[in-house]
């Protein structure tokens, strides 16, 4: 006689409630599928001569899609840029970054790691356009950014020479002199018109 047919999870899971079987035509369909509804299915055929099982394996893939981004960057000379882009995506995408369109290797300042890009110490030649690339066997998504490094000169703007009144003859005095500049400025000191010259004191 004509079988009766039945579905189930053959990792003893239930199948979802979503799904809508079709015993006339022994058709499961599963909407909106979803990587929780992945795994070894099975057809259960069964009438009164006895009963056959056939067996299917749904397995859950999906294309790298952003979950964080980069964005553009003004660093000035010296300072540290950290970039970090992730995806989602089944199987787990693997990164590589661009400069300018071409591969970027880890070496010297440039420290890559996943979805992270690090230069500790930036210089003009850092200046360019980067791309983040996240990939798996089932798509390749691209994030840009550009890096764009400034020059500063002196800035005192921010930085206080205060006035000290010496206490204690023999004391010790630290003026600190620290202008905001890119790159890093050399110093000089003057006491009224004279230049200081380091010495034992």
């Amino acid at each position: 006689p004509v079988p009766t047919i039945s579905w189930r999870r053959a990792d003893g899971k239930q199948i979802p409630r979503k799904a809508r079987r079709h015993r006339s035509s022994g058709l499961l369909e599963i909407p909106n599928f979803q990587q929780e509804d992945a795994g070894l299915y099975e057809c259960v055929a069964e009438n009164v001569r006895g009963k056959n099982v056939a067996r299917g394996q749904l397995t859950f893939y999906a294309q790298p899609s952003w979950t964080q981004r980069i964005s553009d960057v003004h660093a000035a000379i010296e300072e540290r840029v950290s970039w970090e882009c992730r995806a989602s995506g089944r199987p787990k995408p693997s990164y590589r970054w661009l400069k300018d369109g071409e591969p970027l290797l880890p070496q010297g300042r440039v420290q890559l790691e996943q979805g992270s890009l690090t230069i500790p110490n930036v210089s003009l030649s850092d200046a360019g356009m980067y791309q983040c690339v996240a990939e798996n066997r089932h798509g390749v998504i691209f994030a840009s950014a550009e890096l764009s490094v400034i020059a500063i000169g002196p800035d005192f703007s921010k930085t206080l020479l205060k006035k000290l009144t010496l206490v204690k003859v023999g004391g010790e005095v630290i003026i600190e002199c620290k202008p905001k500049a890119s790159p890093r400025p050399t110093y000089s000191w003057k006491k009224g018109k004279d230049i200081l010259r380091e010495n034992e004191r």
